[in-house]
């Protein structure tokens, strides 16, 4: 199956365009007054817009297919009432400590696609995804945020992507966490996930995307392919 890729945190027509270009099979918003890539859903709005056909529209069948994706961290009905009637996402990432009832709750309000971030730092970690099976529509594996820590994700640090070596090959994820241009080649090779998700490794500062290093992970995610 063809690599699922998410460029996230993305704010810029600039940085969506490249992500677009490069081949990006999703592009996602993140919707957490804490993160320097906090969006408003106006201008996330403006954007899916430009996405859809716009100022920015794409130019190829793939860019079209892109998927754009809200995430939030244990937002409330209200707030995602907001996000969902601005942006009109394809799916809606929950990166907090959501459970699965919650899950469940979000999909039936919305009727959209959910994809559960969990923290991972060692094997039993992953045991924290059986409940959502079946729930969650997929799941994204991120490291465990550094002690102090103000951000569940977008850390910019990996985790041993060896403890993913006895997961179910059923098990539909994206992996995250620190990966970059120079390293997703070894992670590519190591994993082999169905998706791959990226922030920090394409900014030239927090919340900052760079278009050049945008794509140059794309060149580089070719290059292991090939």
């Amino acid at each position: 199956m063809p690599l699922d890729i998410k460029i996230c945190g993305l704010k810029t027509p600039e940085a969506l365009g490249a992500a677009l270009v490069g081949g990006a099979t999703h592009f996602g918003f993140i919707f957490f007054d804490k993160s320097p890539r906090n969006i408003t859903p106006d201008d996330a709005g403006r954007l899916r817009a430009a996405a859809l056909g716009g100022a920015a529209a794409p130019t190829t069948e793939r860019e079209v297919e892109a998927l754009a994706v809200a995430v939030t961290v244990d937002a409330g009905d209200a707030f995602l009432d907001e996000i969902v009637h601005a942006v009109m996402p394809d799916m809606l990432q929950l990166h907090g400590k959501e459970s699965p009832q919650r899950v469940a709750e979000v999909k039936a309000r919305y009727d959209l696609p959910v994809m559960k971030a969990f923290s991972i730092a060692e094997a039993a970690d992953l045991e924290k995804i059986e409940p959502y099976r079946g729930v969650a529509d997929r799941f994204l594996f991120d490291a465990k945020p550094p002690k102090g820590a103000e951000l569940p994700g977008g850390n910019g640090v990996p985790f041993d992507w060896r403890v993913l070596a006895g997961l179910e090959p059923s098990i539909d994820y994206m992996l995250s966490g620190g990966l970059n241009a120079s390293n997703i080649a070894e992670a590519l090779r190591r994993v082999a996930p169905p998706g791959i998700d990226i922030s920090s490794g394409v900014e030239s500062a927090p919340g900052e995307k760079d278009v050049g290093l945008i794509e140059d992970f794309f060149h580089a995610v070719r290059d292991a392919e090939a």
